[in-house]
């Protein structure tokens, strides 16, 4: 791969590459909370400028009500493919604080590791599209297909915007197929295509049991108490081995397929291992690995509960009011409508007479993605990556959500390949996230390729 003169350019530039997705690095772009709304705007500059100088058109941002988007295009390939580059610039927040070793907007690097909030959701990998983008540009003064760049604001609050943006934007983002960076590699050593990922459903509900919090002595016993309530019915959502105690969502789920399940075998998987790296409890459906538990089985889980006095010190009172956030992660099959309704007839039903329940926060929500594994863009992975590795890679699943995957496919008619190059266990969300360096190296030595295999297929290859 090594005579690509692309890929050359693009190695030979690695310290000035490293540098730019530095500066990147450094912007606060948190999408989710008001006080960095200077940090999201400077981010959209930052991009709109880096997609100007690369020589992209008709660079703009795409309103959808929200965090906007951030687009260019260049559609000078006749008859070639129309690719979408997807990436986000939004980031999760930085909090705790106090937890990370070096400052989170102050990008370090570590023991080959690039320790910053965003390094490997998604600013590396998406650092890592553009820079192939430009350099074939530069070194080319054109790219092998027409690609139109979307660089979402608003990932990581779950794109409530982005179905707005496709219906005002349409005719910018049609296109024959998506390569995102976004979903990464699943194992170091063995190169991995992601062929689907699992849905989301979020919402938060309350509890009231009386008018107001109570006095503990004058009440206590006597009463019911909204905190109790709420543990007990939250508690009603699981059996005791772990599995969903809902029917009406588990009992129409397809059974999983032998291809499935051997697909998910192929990926090297050390049990034991993925729950004491985190110092966990494993817990979860029997009768499923623990990769089949992440990736073909859905989860419900509760995300955070609160009622009453949480403060210093003691307050002895009944709480009339409790809450709870929950989180829903569906597979292929279900529909996610139909399982919200499940859900929320289940805590109705749970409730004991005069108990309250209120639904505060919908939310929103996404489906689960299944790429077809004849699909063009899955064959030119699966030859750029073998040649690139000498190894026949794994076709996998993600266990997380990516909703532009289900948005693109069902307003657009857009398959996407999840080809970022960030790895398992690099504290995304979490404090001391982490890119490796060498990661770097290894998207630059492919993409480039990627795009070039891509240009070989007709059109009417990406419909069928």
């Amino acid at each position: 791969m090594q005579d690509n003169n692309v890929v050359k350019y693009l190695l030979n530039r690695h310290d000035e590459i490293l540098n730019r997705l530095f500066d990147f690095l450094r912007i606060p772009s948190v999408s989710t909370d008001p006080a960095f709304a200077g940090g999201m705007k400077d981010a959209q500059v930052f991009l709109l400028r880096w997609l100007k100088q690369m020589g992209l058109d008709d660079v703009q941002l795409l309103h959808g009500g929200g965090h906007p988007a951030v687009y260019g295009a260049w559609n000078n390939a006749p008859r070639k493919p129309t690719l979408l580059i997807y990436g986000h610039y939004d980031v999760q927040p930085p909090d705790p604080v106090e937890a990370w070793i070096t400052p989170p907007f102050e990008p370090t690097i570590r023991d080959g590791r690039i320790y910053a909030r965003g390094a490997s959701d998604i600013k590396g990998s998406t650092a890592i599209a553009l820079e192939t983008l430009g350099a074939f540009l530069k070194i080319r003064g054109a790219c092998p297909v027409n690609v139109r760049v979307f660089l979402e604001g608003e990932e990581e609050t779950n794109s409530p915007s982005l179905r707005a943006i496709v219906e005002k934007y349409g005719a910018l983002l049609q296109a024959d197929g998506m390569i995102s960076a976004d979903g990464g590699r699943a194992h170091p050593e063995i190169p991995t295509i992601n062929i689907g990922s699992r849905g989301i459903i979020e919402f938060e509900i309350s509890m009231r049991t009386a008018e107001k919090d109570l006095h503990s002595g004058r009440y206590g016993g006597a009463v019911r108490n909204a905190t109790h309530e709420m543990a007990r019915v939250i508690a009603s959502l699981h059996n005791k081995d772990g599995s969903i105690a809902i029917p009406e969502m588990m009992d129409v789920l397809p059974a999983v397929s032998d291809e499935a399940r051997a697909q998910s075998a192929k990926l090297p998987f050390d049990e034991n291992e993925f729950v004491n790296d985190v110092g966990g409890l494993a817990y979860g459906e029997p009768g499923y690995t623990v990769r089949e538990q992440l990736t073909l089985r859905p989860a419900l889980d509760v995300n955070g509960m609160w009622g009453g006095y949480t403060g210093v010190g003691g307050k002895t009172i009944i709480p009339n009011i409790a809450y709870a956030k929950l989180s829903v992660r569906t597979v292929a099959g279900q529909d996610k409508d139909r399982v919200f309704k499940a859900i929320i007839a289940h805590l109705y039903a749970a409730c004991h007479e005069g108990v309250k329940l209120s639904i505060e926060d919908p939310g929103t929500g996404s489906p689960a993605f299944s790429l077809p594994t004849g699909h063009p863009l899955v064959r030119a992975a699966q030859k750029v990556l073998h040649e690139a590795t000498g190894q026949d890679p794994v076709l996998v699943r993600l266990g997380s959500s990516i909703p532009i995957t289900a948005i693109f496919r069902e307003l657009l008619g857009v398959q996407t390949l999840m080809f970022g190059f960030n790895l398992p266990g690099e504290d995304i969300h979490a404090p001391n996230e982490f890119f490796r360096v060498a990661s770097i190296a290894k998207g630059l030595s492919v993409w480039p390729r990627l795009l070039e295999e891509l240009s070989k297929y007709e059109l009417d290859e990406f419909r069928k």
